[in-house]
């Protein structure tokens, strides 16, 4: 009996080898562009904006509300802070809480630029959860 190598196995059936090369690549691939585009998604500032119909949100004393008046001053709770002290305060508020969450109010006539810096504050101070407070709208007939 001569033996001669070929691709079939004893059987005389065909051996069935999977190439996993170009799997290992594509991954691969993959790994690298996620792990780069990663650090992008991250840089965002998370803001989870009401829609018109939705149900109040129940903002106890448990809970932190960040508020900017008219005048451009920021409020946490009931105590007045700068935009400078805003974020030290926050992180010590944050150091013994176990959510990190926030309700914040603006008046609609404080300019858009000074509402998002303040966002960005809030989101450097480690918040993981930034809900914006609204009126609901008035019917009118």
């Amino acid at each position: 009996m001569r033996y001669s190598r070929s691709l079939r196995n004893r059987e005389n059936k065909p051996v069935s080898d999977i190439n996993v090369t170009p799997l290992v690549d594509v991954v691969l691939v993959l790994l690298i562009i996620f792990m780069v585009t990663a650090p992008m998604l991250q840089m965002g500032i998370d803001v989870n904006l009401p829609q018109v119909k939705s149900k109040s949100i129940d903002v106890g004393e448990e809970k932190l509300v960040l508020t900017i008046n008219s005048k451009e001053e920021i409020f946490i709770n009931k105590y007045k802070a700068t935009i400078a002290d805003l974020k030290p305060k926050l992180e010590s508020i944050f150091a013994s809480r176990i959510d990190r969450e926030i309700f914040m109010r603006a008046d609609k006539n404080v300019p858009y630029g000074f509402v998002v810096q303040v966002m960005s504050e809030v989101r450097k101070a480690g918040v993981d959860k930034l809900g914006m407070i609204t009126e609901p709208p008035k019917i009118t007939r």
